[in-house]
């Protein structure tokens, strides 16, 4: 029975199994990037709620694992070497679960590479881009009387999904011909935007991005992608 006593976290959310992984997180695009990938891979997990409406990710506990106070976070009670390890931020768990399971990241150094300038791409551009502009869009945009920092957004968006449309038209997948960690992390964020966010008219009509759309849904559609839009399960 592995120990996880040292991580503060587990005070809080204590694991009912401390031998398998213990996911901390909400359903939102970054959450479900990580939840993805463990249903994927077929990993035994145990997820743990953290509710943004009651300030958990701001709590000392979770703080403890993850001083940036973002979701998701996991620890891993068998690590390297064998030893209980904690991790946060989505693509850096995403590349460890890749390198551990050896799937959905390509041994190949060529392919490798592709599938990580494509995850990068996802975590350094099109997930905030999309992220501030539904900031504005659904949360606060009726309040803010300049609307260039929106427009900015509206702008930026925009060329990241005609440059993703470009490059779908002629494949499946992102990268390396397969579905890997770059798709899980695209795709969630293409279905809060359409979804959640109701933001796909700042970009464009409904019959723009067909390349785009179309992938989104059928990845979305995948039985490990729909538990894992639910998981964790959100608090009624």
């Amino acid at each position: 029975m592995s120990d996880l006593s040292a991580f503060p976290i587990t005070h809080k959310w204590p694991a009912k199994n401390p031998n398998v992984i213990q996911f901390y997180s909400l359903p939102t695009p970054n959450g479900i990037k990580v939840s993805a990938m463990l249903e994927e891979t077929g990993l035994a997990y145990e997820p743990h709620l953290i509710n943004f409406a009651t300030g958990d990710q701001t709590t000392p506990e979770f703080m403890s694992l993850n001083p940036n106070n973002k979701i998701p976070a996991i620890i891993d009670p068998n690590g390297p070497g064998g030893k209980p390890m904690g991790l946060w931020e989505s693509g850096a768990i995403m590349i460890y679960l890749g390198e551990k399971t050896g799937m959905f990241l390509p041994g190949d150094a060529a392919k490798r590479a592709e599938v990580l300038q494509w995850l990068f791409w996802q975590v350094g551009g099109f997930g905030p881009m999309l992220g501030q502009l539904g900031y504005f869009h659904t949360f606060a945009g009726k309040e803010i009387e300049d609307q260039r920092p929106k427009q900015r957004y509206i702008d930026e968006a925009k060329r990241l999904f005609t440059m993703l449309e470009k490059h779908l038209s002629t494949r499946e997948f992102v990268a390396a011909g397969e579905y890997t960690i770059a798709d899980m992390a695209i795709w969630p964020w293409i279905s809060t935007f359409y979804g959640f966010y109701k933001a796909g008219s700042l970009i464009g009509s409904e019959e723009d991005f067909p390349h785009v759309r179309a992938y989104g849904e059928r990845l979305a559609a995948r039985p490990a992608s729909v538990k894992a839009s639910n998981t964790p399960a959100r608090a009624a």
